[in-house]
């Protein structure tokens, strides 16, 4: 697996896809192309010629329900999530996501598409080093009984607990690190989820206008509408999923167990934040 690895890496050749953004229902196509070395990963809105959005901590504009980056008062693109978590699971440090339009498409609500793009055409590695992050301390942000918390480690691991009250996802957890296998067999099949009683409400305030069957696993207190489901524990793996592409806006993850309970987008991103301020950078050395 790439990601560890000592020296920056990017595509070896530009990859597509086309489909339907979750919230916003508009059909977009999503172009990623290498990047020279120190450039990082960012969005461009083809549709509207402005200028970068990074892919970084300090760009995210708002965490309702998913992921959004750019200017408070400029363009916007959202729920990145997916695409973020498949672009660091492969090591791609250097990126340039070309969008026509103000959402990433959901696909079939999970990375596997962006994990199998991005095999189909391999890395290329860069005459750049990576950045090192170190964690010195444990740091923890919550919200009443939902919290995320780093800890400093021996390895990069990631664990999650969810709990909703429908029998059909109960109480979950989930933890992966990368030597328990790879992103793309553990964490990228897992697919996004919805409450059936909580549809009508969030389409009224103009959210999951792309969602269906086709792109989202949907339960009700009778059992999931579209099964079978890829793990018995999905929801959780699909949240874990989540919190990896949020904490990719760090760029370079610290070695940590970072632990996440009945968390959101906004407590993963205040997380981030936080890892940020605190953790120090240094170059690392060739392997």
């Amino acid at each position: 697996m790439a990601v560890g690895a000592d020296w920056q890496r990017s595509l070896a050749a530009p990859v597509s896809c086309t489909g339907v953004g979750l919230h916003l229902g508009q059909t977009t196509q999503v172009t990623v192309l290498p990047e020279s070395a120190n450039s990082g990963r960012y969005f461009v809105r083809t549709d509207s010629g402005s200028g970068p959005i990074p892919a970084d901590v300090s760009a995210v504009s708002q965490t309702r329900l998913s992921t959004q980056l750019g200017a408070s008062k400029g363009e916007q693109v959202r729920t990145v999530e997916h695409l973020l978590a498949a672009l660091w699971a492969a090591g791609i440090d250097n990126a340039r996501s070309e969008i026509d339009g103000p959402e990433v498409p959901l696909m079939d609500g999970s990375a596997q598409e962006w994990c199998r793009l991005f095999r189909s055409v391999g890395t290329v590695e860069q005459s750049a080093l990576r950045n090192r992050r170190i964690i010195a301390e444990p740091i923890i942000v919550w919200d009443a009984d939902a919290y995320v918390m780093a800890l400093p480690a021996s390895e990069l691991r990631f664990s999650y607990g969810i709990d909703f009250p429908i029998a059909a996802i109960g109480n979950q957890w989930y933890s992966w690190s990368l030597t328990e296998g790879s992103f793309a067999e553990r964490l990228a099949p897992a697919r996004t989820f919805a409450m059936a009683h909580q549809i009508d409400g969030l389409r009224s305030q103009g959210l999951i206008k792309g969602g269906s069957l086709k792109n989202a696993l949907v339960c009700d207190q009778a059992g999931w509408l579209n099964p079978p489901l890829r793990f018995p524990n999905e929801p959780a793996r699909h949240k874990l999923l989540d919190l990896v592409g949020d904490l990719s806006l760090l760029g370079v993850l610290p070695t940590m167990h970072v632990t996440a309970y009945r968390a959101s987008h906004s407590l993963h991103v205040q997380l981030a934040r936080q890892l940020a301020t605190v953790c120090t950078v240094e170059t690392s050395a060739p392997a």
